[in-house]
């Protein structure tokens, strides 16, 4: 038991590792190409050939990064196979399909077109250059919009049936699977989100640039592109923010109570501004916290839209407590409820195989409609207790509070960044401005990665909602193998990281000496 727990938690982190280094780069790709497309549409508009060494500019940086984002996320796909087999037998016809299509039309549409971007200037039209880059653009977005299916559909598994003669799950509308609620909202969530980091990116390089009083001119109007886009890309995450909280609500209820510290709910439920939860020993489910800040049935509005409704704690899923609008309490499945049905489950398929070993047609038949009865508690049989059921409460919490008040903070520097450079733009060389530009590097990427973790970290056990735990994911591998991978991914992306940024680095310092606005032949 101990080698499988060691198997299983390494396996988490060896993923959890690669997911979070390919997390650095993704978002960055999204929200540059985004950015470089727009300047270089300025550029064919108005024939001003600054835009265009502008745009060459911040289409370089896109490229560095573009490259380490496909190392990353390449060994991603690796990993279910070596290390998730068993995830991958179990749910492979529905998960391979959007990876599938994402390799074929997406990435081949990426490859294809950022070639043109790179290598085409003065080779091709204005015009079908632009095009190219605008294609590489929603190739990127396209690219996204696959993984994140994927993803969204072991949050919230639909358009499948379980097939017990195969012992997998198989599609059965594709539809469904790739236009679920949680699928749309995650993807338009994201690439938002990607717009903002992008711009922010661009802003704090074009705030070094202004405190190194170096391209001044071309740092204003690059400042003034990509605070547009963090803008639009702000509000829009932040509206996408609350369908997230909408639909973690319906299909994901403990990831909410977890996210906002919650043991016991009630209706008109406060939400959580700022608040310091007490350590896990002398934590109520009464009295959680040490501290908070609250808004006032805020997480009722925010969950479902209404400022009255009940939202559950995590004991009340444990115990399967509501309370009603006539404020009623009512008791429906609780988890060792759903244990018991996931273990009938189980059985059924024991004695389904039974049944078409010996041929009895008749009884695999009854054990087939028993399997499908309660197959929507299959993986609550794997559990050892409700409380398995119950995610890392205080890193859920920490991180999606640090996610509020990174993104909070990144509106408002926006709103600053656009005023000033539109009404003010002698101050965008001032000292501490262009300080705070480049701080908020570092703050918007513990944004997006926060995020990550929240979406993650707040779904365990489950790898698939409800249905397959991680402890049931796993390939059959030894626990050293997965440590010394581990390790190995952990030199290798931590120098790619290294790498990046050192190329970066020397690519902004020794081009920023020249006039980015004369681009080269």
């Amino acid at each position: 038991m101990n080698e499988l727990i060691g198997v299983v938690d390494w396996s988490r982190a060896q993923f959890a590792l690669t997911a979070m280094y390919h997390w650095l780069f993704v978002p960055l790709t999204i929200g540059l190409s985004l950015i470089v497309a727009i300047m270089e549409s300025i550029y064919v508009r108005t024939g001003d050939t600054r835009w265009k060494g502008i745009t060459k500019f911040w289409m370089t940086l896109f490229g560095i990064n573009f490259a380490c984002g496909v190392a990353t996320g390449i060994i991603l796909e690796f990993e279910f196979g070596t290390n998730w087999s068993n995830y991958s037998w179990f749910v492979g016809d529905i998960f391979g399909a959007p990876l599938a299509i994402e390799g074929l039309l997406a990435f081949f549409m990426e490859a294809t077109f950022v070639a043109v971007m790179f290598f085409g200037w003065n080779k091709v039209s204005k015009k079908f250059h632009l095009a190219s880059t605008w294609l590489t653009a929603l190739g990127v977005s396209l690219s996204a919009l696959w993984i994140l299916v994927a993803n969204a559909w072991m949050q919230y598994p639909a358009g499948c049936e379980f097939d017990p003669a195969q012992m997998r799950n198989v599609m059965t509308d594709f539809a469904a699977v790739a236009l679920s609620p949680v699928a749309v909202n995650k993807f338009f969530h994201t690439v938002f989100s990607g717009w903002v980091l992008g711009a922010v990116f661009v802003v704090g390089v074009s705030s070094w640039l202004l405190l190194k009083k170096r391209n001044a001119e071309a740092a204003r109007k690059s400042v003034v592109v990509s605070s547009w886009v963090g803008l639009v890309g702000i509000l829009a995450t932040l509206y996408t923010g609350h369908g997230s909280a909408v639909e973690v609500s319906r299909h994901q209820p403990m990831k909410l109570a977890a996210m906002e510290g919650l043991y016991r709910g009630s209706c008109g439920q406060d939400l959580v501004a700022v608040g310091i939860l007490k350590p896990e020993d002398k934590r109520t489910a009464e009295d959680p916290m040490l501290f908070s800040i609250d808004i006032p049935r805020g997480l009722s509005f925010l969950a479902n839209s209404d400022f009255d409704s009940f939202v559950p704690g995590i004991d009340d899923l444990i115990e399967g407590r509501t309370i009603t609008e006539q404020n009623d309490t009512v008791y429906g499945l609780s988890y060792a409820h759903k244990m018991a049905l996931g273990a009938s489950v189980r059985a059924a398929l024991a004695d389904y195989d039974a049944a078409r070993l010996s041929g009895n047609t008749a009884a695999m038949n009854a054990a087939a409609d028993s399997i499908q009865k309660n197959f929507r508690y299959f993986g609550y049989g794997y559990l050892s207790s409700p409380e398995a059921a119950v995610p890392n409460v205080d890193l859920t919490f920490y991180t999606f509070h640090i996610m509020v008040a990174a993104g909070g903070y990144l509106l408002l520097l926006f709103v600053v960044m656009l005023f000033v450079s539109l009404r003010r733009s002698d101050l965008l060389s001032n000292k501490w401005l262009c300080i705070l530009g480049i701080i908020s590097i570092a703050i918007v990427w513990i944004c997006s990665q926060s995020g990550w973790i929240v979406a993650e970290v707040g779904r365990q056990p489950w790898v698939i909602q409800d249905l397959m735990p991680t402890t049931s994911a796993i390939s059959g591998i030894r626990e050293g193998s997965v440590q010394t991978t581990f390790w190995i991914f952990a030199i290798l992306f931590t120098g790619l990281l290294i790498a990046e940024i050192s190329i970066m680095i020397r690519y902004i310092s020794a081009t920023s000496k020249t006039d980015i606005q004369q681009p080269k032949k």
